[in-house]
């Protein structure tokens, strides 16, 4: 079974920096796209930014020109470096790989990891 685990989580003074990591394992072939959605307390989940196989990146406006996601397919690892964080950054974030192809699956699929807390707070 392919899993998703994040790593980097924590708190940090507004105006800082983090960097998240998530690793995809399992006898994985390819995966198409990484990304990043985050929830705040009482909020819906959403997209913070994504990443494709070839590289071409998304990024949702309130994280534009802040936040910074990368990817290196051979270890089916994606990264977001987070700076000039501010409270209002305060999730849940959450890692996604669409389409994943893996050995002995019928069909691509879209995999969530569990979660890493963002807590931005003086």
């Amino acid at each position: 079974q392919v899993q998703l685990v994040e790593s980097g989580g924590g708190l940090v003074q507004p105006g800082g920096s983090l960097r998240l990591s998530c690793k995809a394992s399992g006898n994985i072939i390819s995966i198409d796209i990484m990304g990043w959605w985050r929830q705040a307390p009482g909020q819906r989940r959403e997209l913070v930014a994504d990443i494709t196989s070839g590289n071409t990146r998304n990024y949702a406006r309130p994280v534009k020109g802040r936040f910074t996601i990368s990817r290196d397919n051979a270890d089916n690892t994606v990264y977001v470096k987070m700076n000039s964080l501010h409270p209002d950054d305060t999730a849940v974030n959450y890692c996604k790989a669409v389409d994943v192809l893996a050995e002995g699956r019928e069909r691509g699929s879209t995999i969530w990891g569990n979660g890493a807390l963002v807590t931005v707070s003086s």
